[in-house]
């Protein structure tokens, strides 16, 4: 599972089966501690695959900068590059994507899910969420 910020718009090909893909990429910022205790900050940056209905769905509704999270499986491929060296390339296959806040939304806080085979909620009519008000009682939790 990884949360971070698209960092492109997804591209969305065919495969020859027939079977749609999206290309997406996302940027994962850290904040830490180098060994003189200054604060650092770092990106990552990962490549992510999602197939089908959910690849369809991603290109569809996410958009450049906006918040992502992915849950998937790594997966490394590796090829034979022009000039005969051996190539690899680890990326993301996606399961499941929550589609998070745009970063330039007027507002809207609502964020939508998407499945395969799921369409996403409608997160742009501007409804509030009205959240339960009785108090988690620690103890009542099962685990």
């Amino acid at each position: 599972m990884i949360i971070g910020n698209l960092t492109r718009d997804p591209e969305l090909k065919a495969l020859p089966s027939g079977v749609k893909v999206a290309s997406l990429s996302l940027a994962t910022n850290r904040v830490f501690k180098d060994k003189d205790g200054n604060k650092q900050e770092a990106v990552d940056f990962h490549n992510v695959s999602a197939f089908g209905k959910l690849g369809e769905l991603a290109a569809q509704y996410l958009k450049k900068g906006q918040q992502a999270l992915v849950e998937g499986r790594l997966q490394t491929r590796s090829w034979d590059g022009p000039d005969g060296q051996k190539r690899y390339r680890t990326e993301i296959i996606a399961s499941n994507i929550q589609f998070g806040f745009k970063s330039n939304s007027s507002g809207n806080a609502a964020a939508s899910e998407a499945s395969a085979g799921a369409q996403p909620e409608a997160g742009n009519s501007g409804e509030k969420i009205d959240y339960p008000t009785e108090e988690i009682n620690p103890d009542d939790i099962p685990f």
